[in-house]
């Protein structure tokens, strides 16, 4: 992003972009508790921030907890310390890139109505979107080695869902065998228990370039205020 600090605390169409995830989160219904994984340099802005979309939102839904934990060095280790600080009650969770600011209540809500059903079969659920580009396999000096089916591909987002104990095993097994993965998901994968795509919106995108902002900004100059979605009952997410 080349700012000078973390960009979900960077302005998106006058709130800070985190602001966004946030209260989506706390317009769905299904949600009931929030963990905010991050840095301890960012916890003062960030409580802030929280109280702030708390207090906007107490007029319009029932609200979740929400509670900071201080995260680690790679997301990987930030996902295995957030999963030890959930509620002692705690079944399913979703986990969620803070990034991906122009989630909506909407796909929140169906990611955990999925995940009732998912879990209790051993499966993760991702949201995801089919890849519409021609995606080429590239080798050393920029040689193409590979067309793969199209039809095949989806692009990987978050939310990602799945039961607690399952994917707390999931992280205790990759710790011990030094994996190393970029998503939650190929924990499952490398264990060969399944996980199923739930397909997203296109406007799911995660804010990584100044670019992704201005895309950001005009997607929400589309959209009303959030509408609380009603829970799913028992297989409500923490």
């Amino acid at each position: 992003m080349g700012a000078n600090g973390n960009k979900l605390l960077l302005p998106l169409a006058g709130r800070p972009l985190l602001a966004w995830t946030l209260e989506a989160a706390l317009a769905c219904g299904a949600i009931r508790w929030i963990g905010v994984v991050g840095q301890p340099v960012d916890a003062e802005a960030i409580a802030a921030l929280v109280a702030e979309v708390r207090q906007a939102a107490t007029a319009r839904s029932t609200l979740a907890s929400v509670v900071w934990i201080v995260g680690g060095d790679t997301r990987q280790d930030s996902v295995r310390l957030g999963l030890a600080a959930l509620p002692a009650d705690a079944k399913q969770v979703l986990i969620h890139d803070g990034a991906r600011c122009l989630v909506e209540p909407e796909l929140l809500h169906r990611c955990c109505a999925a995940l009732g059903p998912a879990s209790l079969a051993g499966a993760g659920i991702i949201a995801a979107t089919p890849v519409t580009d021609t995606i080429k396999e590239v080798g050393e000096g920029g040689r193409i080695k590979g067309t793969p089916d199209r039809s095949l591909l989806w692009a990987a987002q978050t939310p990602q869902g799945f039961a607690v104990d399952p994917l707390r095993q999931a992280h205790a097994k990759a710790e011990a065998r030094g994996w190393t993965v970029t998503d939650d998901a190929a924990l499952f994968e490398r264990l060969g228990w399944p996980v199923h795509v739930l397909e997203a919106p296109p406007s799911n995108i995660k804010v990584t370039t100044p670019f992704d902002l201005t895309v950001a900004e005009a997607v929400l100059k589309t959209r009303g205020s959030w509408a609380p979605q009603p829970g799913p009952g028992p297989s409500a997410c923490r």
